[in-house]
């Protein structure tokens, strides 16, 4: 965590120069110089292998900490990698898993539509059987790094029984028939729709097996969801340590804010909720590394409470910094703008406790 969190502080000025809702280029391929992006595509052999959900959890935590946009793209590469990673072909893997760990171009991870977000297993974009290939017709939204990825991990449906009907598909971003526009977020994230007019793809790009590409995306998705929760920790761990370096020093009435009971208590209660919500990802990290079998539900545990405790955490930070802390270009305006996306994303908080829920009557 040290390391990770020493090459952090050098990543702000890089992550500034960026323009708001593009790819950074700049700081893909700082990640990668610092040897960060190494650490989740390990050679193996003739290939990779992949990394650990600790070591996620541990990397991604100490980016949050100190530069947010850094983790954010850290964490898109990942995740947009990882099916690739995890279930495409030799060629296919050897064609864009190098150049992703290098930082030398963007991926992104296309699953969710303008119609199946949380119930993502109603997804509409069709992929017709086409000679060898298919040929991939309708619309994602919210997708990473759109439009400015090299390839993207994309889910569309093979066949009309639910969630067994999906297959995951390896799809570069300059394949005729694709295009995209941005979407302009309440923090300025690479993030935007693509639109499929009839794209084609061959059989190799099929990442898996045809309709297993659920599995594929599930695969995924739980190894990276304890990490979400770690991305939480990050922030509500920098909003307590502005917290407390404030009121120590802020005076009013004429004492220190840090003699107030109504502010100390509060961060105390902060402080406890973020080392629980540290230990619940962890805990969660450690039980998917251990290959015990379902640990869905943990990581659920996780995400949900590192996330709602992060926005607990950078709500009380602005509090008690006042009216400061809405400055455009605060720290924790900054934050408070960051925070609320991973209540929603990977699963939002309610579908998290359906999770939890479905394991308490199993």
């Amino acid at each position: 965590m040290e390391r990770v969190e020493e090459v952090a502080r050098t990543l702000p000025p890089v992550a500034e120069a960026g323009e708001p809702g593009r790819v950074n280029a700049a700081l893909l391929t700082a990640l990668a110089d610092t040897g960060l992006l190494g650490e989740i595509f390990r050679p193996e052999g003739d290939g990779y292998a992949p990394t650990s959900a600790t070591a996620l959890c541990v990397i991604r935590e100490g980016l949050a900490r100190h530069c947010t946009e850094a983790e954010t793209a850290f964490a898109l590469q990942g995740l947009g990698a990882y099916p690739i990673l995890l279930a495409g072909r030799p060629d296919t893997v050897a064609r864009w898993i190098p150049r992703i760990a290098a930082g030398e171009v963007a991926v992104g991870f296309a699953l969710t539509e303008p119609g199946a977000g949380s119930d993502a297993a109603s997804l509409a974009l069709r992929a017709e059987p086409d000679g060898d290939g298919f040929r991939l017709t309708g619309e994602k939204a919210f997708i990473s790094n759109a439009p400015d990825a090299a390839v993207y991990s994309v889910f569309a449906r093979t066949s009309d029984t639910g969630s067994r009907g999906i297959t995951a598909f390896a799809v570069p971003g300059d394949a005729d028939g694709l295009t995209g526009t941005r979407q302009a977020m309440v923090s300025p994230h690479p993030i935007g729709r693509l639109r499929f007019d009839g794209v084609r793809v061959p059989a190799a790009a099929v990442l898996g097996e045809v309709d297993d590409g659920w599995r594929v995306a599930m695969r995924t998705l739980d190894m990276f969801r304890p990490s979400v929760g770690a991305f939480a920790v990050g922030m509500a761990q920098a909003a307590l340590d502005a917290a407390v370096a404030h009121t120590a020093d802020r005076e009013a009435f004429g004492r220190p804010l840090r003699t107030f009971q109504a502010v100390s208590h509060q961060l105390a209660e902060v402080a406890t909720r973020v080392h629980a919500a540290r230990l619940l990802v962890r805990d969660a990290a450690a039980a998917y590394d251990a290959g015990t079998g379902r640990t869905g539900h943990l990581s659920a545990m996780a995400k949900l409470f590192a996330t709602e405790t992060a926005q607990q955490a950078v709500d009380v930070a602005i509090q008690v910094h006042g009216a400061r802390a809405l400055e455009r270009g605060h720290l924790l305006e900054h934050l408070y703008r960051e925070v609320r996306a991973p209540r929603i994303y990977e699963g939002a908080s309610e579908v998290q406790r359906e999770i939890i829920a479905r394991q308490l009557y199993r």
